[in-house]
């Protein structure tokens, strides 16, 4: 009976093996502690053993096995989800993040170009070349990137907004044209083989003299600021002040960085006086941002059509349509940009409360066009760099896979 009743609880033990598994070992001891004692610490140990073995196998239950599985999982998992979250904000703002990388690329490339435009709009010079070698002889290599920082910060955030502002008026104003004359312009332009009608040409004109208007706000502050670093050398010269008082404000603008030049122009003007010429600047950059879209837009357009390619993006097209629209828009507005150029450049020698004689905007006089062949080269080239490096950033972004 003895024997019958042992071997039964040796059965009984190993059938409740989930007790053991479930509970841990000191549930197995109990079984079998009245009959076999060292057995039962033998089969203890094992099953301990295989208990922790488990864990460590399964992560099912605490200790050392579950901790390690929670901290393998726990790394690799986070850092999926940063790299998705930041990939699908990338992917939500691909206008934005291609227009600000593209923007710092053609910016520091082409600075030096835009530098001698400004020295030729607003001092004489017998031409490029020697608008070059005087500004080298002076200043050397340093002065043909005096104020890159200013629009470094200015035309990257300029161009950011103002693609971003571009882009959406351009499908609002495509959605308005599609609800009231029943023609959808976005459709139209990507369609194989479509040519330019007045209804892309009035969307892309509005949309663009849109984003130009508004971004004149952020802009007119820095590009005065990059002008007075530009020219702060030259207006120091006694011989180019326009009256004899304004030698000592024109000569503290000069060795000045972007910060303090800004400094110094509300010291001698006022907080208004960062804004110095806003009204020309409005004209300039709404009539030429629409410009610049136009042209771009129908361009890429006639390109793509014309050249037996059904990719709207087709890098040549938007290396071709990205060098014209510069050249385009400039042609167009040139006159103006001198206007606002001359008119800057003397308030800059007048404290607050003086006045500064208006500058007319001329078009067709000779005199309102120095500088011009510079400004569409530096445009063109400008332009050509960022637009493929804009569309093809754009293309790449759109293009990431989520993980």
């Amino acid at each position: 009976m003895r024997a019958t009743a042992t071997l039964q609880a040796t059965d009984n033990a190993l059938l409740d093996d989930s007790s053991i598994s479930n509970n841990g070992p000191a549930a197995g001891h109990r079984l079998l502690a009245p009959s076999f004692p060292i057995m039962s610490q033998q089969s203890n140990s094992q099953e301990n053993s295989t208990s922790l073995k488990g864990n460590s196998r399964d992560g099912s239950n605490g200790g050392t096995g579950t901790s390690t599985s929670s901290l393998t999982n726990a790394g690799p998992s986070s850092d999926g989800q940063f790299w998705n979250s930041t990939q699908r904000l990338a992917k939500k703002y691909r206008t934005e993040v291609a227009a600000s990388a593209s923007s710092v690329l053609s910016t520091m490339s082409t600075f030096p170009l835009d530098s001698v435009k400004t020295r030729m709009q607003t001092y004489k010079y017998a031409g490029f070349v020697d608008c070059v070698k005087q500004t080298y002889h002076t200043e050397k290599l340093r002065g043909f990137f005096r104020g890159v920082t200013a629009p470094m910060l200015s035309i990257t955030a300029v161009r950011t907004v103002s693609f971003s502002i571009y882009q959406r008026s351009k499908y609002a104003y495509s959605d308005w044209v599609k609800r009231n004359f029943g023609f959808d312009v976005m459709k139209h332009v990507a369609s194989h083989g479509s040519l330019p009608n007045f209804w892309t040409v009035a969307t892309f004109g509005a949309a663009g003299a849109t984003a130009g208007s508004c971004i004149t706000l952020i802009a007119c502050p820095f590009e005065l600021t990059k002008l007075s670093a530009q020219v702060s050398v030259l207006m120091a010269d006694k011989k180019n002040c326009l009256k004899p008082g304004s030698h000592a404000i024109a000569a503290s603008y000069q060795n000045k960085g972007t910060l303090k030049t800004m400094g110094n122009i509300v010291k001698h003007r006022g907080l208004g006086g960062l804004y110095t010429g806003f009204g020309l600047h409005l004209t300039r950059d709404t009539l030429g941002t629409a410009m610049y879209f136009i042209t771009y837009e129908s361009s890429k357009q006639l390109l793509t059509t014309f050249g037996g390619d059904g990719t709207h993006n087709n890098p040549f097209a938007v290396l071709i349509a990205g060098g014209m629209c510069g050249i385009v828009s400039w042609a167009l507005i040139y006159p103006v940009d001198s206007a606002k150029s001359i008119y800057q450049r003397n308030s800059l020698m007048y404290s607050k409360g003086e006045k500064v004689e208006p500058v007319k905007i001329r078009f067709f006089q000779r005199n309102m066009y120095r500088g011009l062949g510079v400004s569409m080269a530096r445009s063109c080239a400008v332009n050509a760099v960022f637009f493929s490096s804009f569309e093809f950033l754009k293309k790449r972004i759109k293009a990431m896979e989520d993980h």
